[in-house]
């Protein structure tokens, strides 16, 4: 597994699980992420910001993934690509939310920019699957 790969997996179980440590380690103190949400654009410029002013406001405290139900990571030339699907329980339902994150990391394999396209939450029945 390439080392962009295995970035791209880390990112997806260090979000799930609402790592703030995974997840610090994996960003570049100069990161810049980027995200698109269906009814905004967010971005942000330190690792602490791309959690919490982005990641943690996407998926709140009350946000519990379930499962994560897809991931498949990929190289497009020279930039990383990671897809995911989480199944996401909360309050109001089970949803279904799925994502794409073009990335590209450093000589140390942190993510140094990072653009990603959400889906939103997409509200699912219980035993459904996405």
């Amino acid at each position: 597994m390439s080392v962009g790969a295995d970035t791209g997996a880390r990112y997806v179980d260090a979000l799930a699980a609402k790592d703030t440590e995974a997840l610090l380690e994996l960003f570049a103190a100069d990161i810049v992420l980027r995200g698109m949400t269906p009814g905004r654009y967010w971005e942000a410029h330190s690792p602490e910001q791309a959690i919490h002013k982005v990641l943690y406001q996407w998926f709140e405290p009350t946000d519990v993934v379930v499962s994560v139900d897809h991931v498949e990571v990929a190289q497009f030339v020279d930039r990383k690509r990671v897809d995911y699907r989480f199944r996401v329980r909360n309050r109001d339902g089970v949803f279904a939310v799925e994502q794409r994150a073009y990335f590209d990391v450093d000589a140390d394999g942190r993510i140094v920019v990072m653009n990603t396209i959400c889906s939103g939450f997409r509200a699912m029945a219980d035993g459904a699957t996405a």
